[in-house]
């Protein structure tokens, strides 16, 4: 169950497709995406390659919302390679990833260049999903809480006033491109803390912030990971690239 007030946040499956599908194969996956996105059902988000954005847009199925893997936290400038919000709102997207661990530590991303990045997405009308997550070392050191603290409260330290219109992703940056995945407890007790600190912050609103869970994430492990405890959703990486595979874990969600 999640949020402890008798309100329950929206179930969210993400694709997070990285460096994957040109335009032709992401219109090629629309098509063969079967997952119902009706009434009731798990909110789905994709995140293209930004190259394939317009393709996403234009070939999306109702229901299917699309964001971008990263922005800028710049309105506009001399900035090479980069997105800015307003470009990705321009472009169709409603939702940017933010601080994805591969960000953090491939390409030297700051806790605060991703509160920059939060606030950018929030003040240009884009829905962030925020990820947070420790590493192998971090586990192992007993600092999970304390990491994944840090990166939320930094996160959200420039958002104007007690703002609920985010998502979170619990990835533990062990648990990506490895096939190993957190255990039900320990996915229950990571989000629990991220649920904790929010009902600090947030109040009650506190019960509208969505946490998904990323790694390793497979139609074999959906549902099972969908009955932790404060557990929203799913954050998906290669097995979003198969739109069967995908469509699967949609319908696993349902069973929150």
């Amino acid at each position: 169950m999640s949020g402890g007030s008798g309100r329950r946040p929206p179930v969210v499956v993400a694709a997070n497709w990285k460096m994957h599908k040109d335009p032709p194969a992401t219109g090629s996956f629309f098509r063969e995406f079967r997952a119902s996105t009706a009434e009731g059902g798990p909110r789905v988000l994709v995140f293209p390659p930004a190259a394939s954005l317009a393709a996403a847009v234009a070939a999306r199925p109702p229901g299917v919302s699309i964001g971008v893997q990263n922005i800028h936290w710049e309105d506009k400038g001399a900035f090479t390679g980069e997105i800015s919000a307003p470009i990705a709102r321009g472009a169709g997207a409603s939702h940017a990833l933010v601080g994805h661990s591969e960000r953090r530590h491939l390409f030297g991303e700051s806790d605060a260049d991703v509160a920059r990045k939060m606030a950018a997405a929030l003040r240009h009308g884009l829905v962030p999903l925020l990820c947070v997550g420790e590493t192998l070392r971090e586990r192992e050191a007993g600092r999970v809480e304390e990491v994944v603290l840090r990166q939320l409260d930094r996160a959200l330290e420039e958002l104007p006033g007690a703002r609920a219109d985010f998502l979170i992703a619990y990835e533990p940056v062990w648990a990506i491109n490895t096939g190993r995945t957190a255990t039900p407890a320990d996915v229950e007790a990571a989000h629990g803390t991220l649920r904790g600190r929010l009902r600090e912050r947030l109040g009650a609103a506190a019960a509208d912030v969505s946490i998904l869970y990323g790694g390793s994430v497979k139609p074999a492990n959906a549902r099972a990971l969908m009955a932790a405890d404060d557990v929203d959703g799913l954050l998906v990486g290669g097995a979003s690239l198969d739109a069967d595979q995908f469509a699967d874990i949609v319908e696993a969600a349902r069973s929150r």
